[in-house]
This record gives C-alpha cells, structure tokens and sequence, in this order.
C-alpha cells in the first residue's frame, strides 16, 4: 500500500467539510467503502458533526433535556471519532508492514492517525475562521475581523507545519528511522463492563 501524501489527506478533509455545509447534514461518501479515502472522508464527516453540535449545546436558551441528548449524541461521535483513528492507524500498519527498522528506530510520540485527526480538526477551524474573515453583518467590526484574520494566519501556517510533519512522518516509517507502533485508545466511559456508573447498575 502506497503511503499516504499530507495534501491528499488534507483535500479530503476539505472535499468533506465543504460537502457537509453545502446543506448542513451529512453528505454521501464520494470514496469506495473501505478505502483510505472513505476512512479520512468519514473521520472528518465525523469530526464536521460533532463541531456542530459542541456550538448548539453553549446556546444559552437551550432546555436542559436538549442538553442531555445532545451531549449523549457528542460521547457517541467521540466513540466514533477514536474508532475512525484506529481505523486510520491500521492502514498505516499496512502501509509499512513489509519496512524493517533499523536498530536504533525510534518512536513517535503520536500515531500517524492521531496527527490525522489534528489535521483534520485544522481544517474546520480553517472553514469557520474564514466564515469569521468573511462576516458583512453589522455586529462584526473592522477590530472583529483583523483579530480573526490574525487567528486564520496562524491556522494556515499550522495547516503546512502539520502537512510536513505528517510526510516526514511517512518518510521516516519508509526508511526505518522510526518503527509503528499503535497504543489502542482504551475508552472506558461507554463500556458497559469498563465504567463504574454503567456497570454497578447492571441488573
């Protein structure tokens, strides 16, 4: 398996936070299912959701119940969203089954997937900071916008720094200076024989 390039990476996470906004709702995966393509178009479908809903349940007007099912809806996305990462950490696997470290290899201290996951997070405060840059209304001022313009300066030299690290990630696992190694997140809190408060109720 081909390894995988940042910019391809981070054209997925684009097609797939632009594809979620087009309408406001989850969007028909373009990728063959089981593909790396679905599986970084997915984690980011995921991740676009979640956002959504972490901005509706701060609403100062929302009712309590709505808070409650809304944020049992964010602990199922984070379930999703570790179950994607891993997902994504398999490939990576794949990708560097056949690559034999040299003795003194390294380690990295996050996975391939987990840097994924930041860069796809990157991409939706890149999405919403250029919402901000963009604002006509007359409640965002000329001081709004510069700050936000200032934030969205940063997000952007982030989006490239992340890129290399990822490539120099790949190019390192491809040479044998760092071996692949996966820790499982272990999640506890939504397993019925992990978490307390679940299992001490159980009858």
């Amino acid at each position: 398996m081909k390894a995988l390039e940042a910019i391809k990476a981070v054209s997925i996470f684009q097609e797939s936070v632009l594809d979620w906004h087009k309408k406001e709702a989850p969007h028909p995966n373009p990728y063959p299912e089981g593909s790396l393509e679905s599986t970084l178009y997915q984690k980011n479908h995921i991740d676009t959701i979640q956002w959504h809903i972490e901005d509706e349940i701060r609403r100062p007007d929302i009712a309590l119940e709505d808070v409650v099912a809304l944020k049992r809806k964010i602990d199922k996305l984070n379930q999703d969203r570790t179950d994607m990462v891993e997902k994504l950490d398999d490939f990576a696997i794949e990708m560097f089954r056949e690559i034999t470290p040299k003795p003194d290899a390294k380690l990295n201290s996050e996975s391939p997937a987990w840097l994924l996951d930041r860069m796809s997070i990157l991409e939706l405060k890149i999405y919403h900071m250029e919402e901000q840059v963009s604002r006509k209304d007359s409640s965002a001022t000329k001081e709004h916008i510069a700050k936000c313009q200032a934030k969205l300066d940063i997000l952007l030299d982030q989006r490239e720094d992340l890129k290399k690290c990822l490539d120099e990630l790949f190019s390192d696992y491809s040479q044998g200076i760092k071996r692949v190694k996966v820790y499982r997140q272990m999640k506890m809190y939504n397993d019925q024989n992990l978490n307390p408060s679940l299992y001490k109720n159980q009858k």
